[in-house]
């Protein structure tokens, strides 16, 4: 992708935690290990893999809600660090956070205009009747009326919440949004009408999304590109319909055949995986799937695969890939 095109990019991200245990032992837990990610403007990137593996700190990362430990966040070709040119409140305003639960995100002893309102005062945007009058407009673009400025969250549904929480993060007209799972605490039915919300928004306002979730047909529905990650690395990324039908690392290649099967795709291989997930305060030196591989060799034990294309616009981390 030119350089041009490109509004968010991370290089070798690192996150690492020092857990000390007594009397004299220290652990690394390394949440994220070499994360290498770019962005296209008005793109959406899926981010995928079990719990644990370390895809909502590089969202938070992404959304300068954590600092990383090591590597290198640019946006829109401008180096963020503790000595960036750009003014902190300047960066709020363009990069934005969508959490998981709406509920715990939105204070309770706020009602819904107040907690949309908020974020424009605190940026200084406008007088009282200008932040009312964009509070509305706001409610009215995610499809509420205007009248649910005076309740309170706990008089809402899941649903409405989420809206909600969709419509703070864009009361600053921001490019860039991270959706941490937005939809996995909600029923099918509202999920639809979410997707198809963020959907049509990020059409309107030409907004670019990292898109967190286990969920692949969701990643699916929303992506552009989907990234694969496995214990704190990514183990392969590509186009969406390419990795949906050619996956080529064996994780990836798991977790594609448990999504319900199509007549596209209907004679798939179901593969379930075996073994342990491996401590992550225990990293071996050869591959971290190993354990769980099926065409796992003796390479895999003594060397760590790296991140290369396999071919353009794919790449995996797999020795079985590897020259």
């Amino acid at each position: 992708m030119p350089s041009a095109d490109r509004l968010i990019e991370l290089r070798h991200i690192q996150k690492h935690y020092l857990r000390k245990s007594w009397p004299w032992k220290a652990q690394t837990l390394r949440a994220v290990d070499g994360v290498s990610l770019s962005i296209g403007k008005g793109k959406t990137l899926g981010l995928v893999g079990e719990s644990g593996c370390g895809k909502s700190t590089v969202g938070q990362i992404a959304a300068r809600l954590l600092e990383p430990s090591g590597g290198k966040l640019i946006y829109d070709g401008t180096e963020l660090d503790g000595s960036h040119s750009m003014h902190p409140r300047k960066i709020r305003q363009r990069i934005q956070y969508v959490f998981q639960d709406p509920y715990s995100s939105l204070n309770p002893r706020f009602t819904i205009g107040r907690l949309l309102e908020e974020p424009l005062a605190i940026h200084r945007l406008g007088d009282k009747k200008e932040r009312r009058r964009r509070v509305d407009e706001m409610l009215e673009t995610i499809g509420l009326d205007s009248s649910f400025g005076s309740r309170y969250p706990h008089e809402l549904s899941g649903g409405q919440r989420q809206r909600i929480g969709i419509a703070r993060a864009l009361m600053l007209r921001p490019e860039f949004v991270v959706l941490d799972e937005p939809v996995s605490a909600l029923d099918v039915s509202v999920q639809a009408q979410i997707l198809n919300l963020l959907r049509s928004l990020q059409r309107e306002l030409s907004l670019t999304y990292l898109f967190i979730s286990h969920d692949l047909n969701v990643v699916h529905y929303m992506s552009d590109r989907v990234a694969v990650m496995y214990l704190g690395k990514v183990v392969e990324i590509t186009e969406v319909e390419e990795l949906y039908d050619h996956p080529l690392h064996p994780y990836t290649e798991a977790l594609v055949s448990s999504i319900p099967t199509d007549a596209r795709h209907a004679k798939r291989e179901k593969i379930i995986l075996k073994g342990d997930l491996p401590n992550p305060l225990e990293v071996s030196s050869g591959c971290p799937f190993q354990s769980r591989c099926r065409y796992a060799f003796s390479r895999c034990e003594a060397e760590a695969p790296v991140l290369a294309q396999w071919k353009e616009g794919h790449a995996v981390s797999c020795h079985l890939y590897m020259k």
